[in-house]
């Protein structure tokens, strides 16, 4: 049988869309995510409601992963450390979390002990009765007049609280850049590159090095359960993640990293949010 030219052309380019419809198939495969030691977190390819700890969701001392969340970023943010998050979580890789997971972001809280019941009272049996004696009467005497009381004490003065924290300033510079909890979370204070940079009060280092963007070199204390302080843009770091420092000490030297000019940025942070630096601090 005879095919007509148009009939064969129409069959060639059916022919053609077929095969070009399985090449795309081939070659547009889904994209491999490649999760790194800076991974944030990503939409998960599951039911939110599947992933763990999904039932602790809203309660207090947990958090939700939101998009583009790492677990150093959450770490700061809750005054903690990201090793003790990935231990309280049974993270196998703290670099991989996904939006909508929950974490636990507070120490567990140990079981009180059951209260001990107390003991009845053993009831004791009543004193005997004295029989009267006959006893001579005694001279009417004047009633003597009563001993004043003694003064109460004055209340002793209020406790500074457990927590509180005697800071000193970190460097000697002059304040460019004062506090603003919109735009500046602690004060900007000048110097010269080198010089140096001193703990405001006993602590230990939580943090140190440059992985948090617009701090350059950075050193983070743990003074108690309440306070951290911030030392940022630093040129050198003279301390590292775990060590104990004294009030004093020298932890690192002035610099321009991540900044426009020669400064040290320190901030105060109570309970994790940054408060002035200024209320703290003494008088100079």
């Amino acid at each position: 049988m005879l095919v007509s030219r148009k009939t064969w052309i129409a069959l060639a380019v059916a022919g053609a869309a077929v095969l070009g419809g399985c090449s795309s198939s081939a070659i547009n495969r889904a994209p491999v995510e490649d999760r790194g030691m800076t991974a944030r977190a990503t939409m998960p390819t599951v039911d939110p409601a599947t992933l763990p700890g999904a039932e602790n969701a809203g309660k207090p001392g947990y958090y939700t992963v939101r998009q583009g969340d790492t677990i150093m970023q959450i770490a700061r943010d809750h005054n903690t450390q990201w090793r003790e998050i990935a231990r309280w979580n049974n993270l196998e890789n703290p670099n991989v979390i996904e939006v909508g997971q929950v974490l636990r972001v507070v120490p567990p809280t140990p079981m009180a002990p059951p209260p001990v019941a107390a003991a009845p009272a053993t009831p004791r049996a009543p004193a005997p009765k004295a029989e009267p004696k006959s006893e001579p009467a005694a001279p009417a005497v004047a009633a003597a007049t009563p001993a004043p009381a003694p003064a109460a004490s004055p209340p002793p003065p209020p406790s500074a609280g457990e927590d509180d924290v005697a800071f000193m300033w970190p460097a000697a510079g002059s304040v460019v850049a004062g506090f603003d909890d919109a735009k500046n979370k602690g004060l900007d204070i000048a110097g010269k590159a080198g010089e140096p940079v001193l703990a405001a009060a006993d602590g230990k280092v939580v943090y140190a090095g440059a992985g948090l963007r617009g701090y350059g070199n950075l050193i983070i204390l743990k003074h108690n359960n309440t306070f951290l302080t911030a030392y940022a843009h630093n040129q050198t770091l003279l301390v590292k993640e775990d060590q104990s420092v004294k009030k004093g000490q020298k932890i690192a030297e002035m610099g321009n990293t991540d900044a426009d000019r020669v400064k040290l940025h320190f901030e105060i942070r109570r309970s994790g949010k940054p408060v002035d630096p200024s209320r703290y601090l003494p008088g100079r």
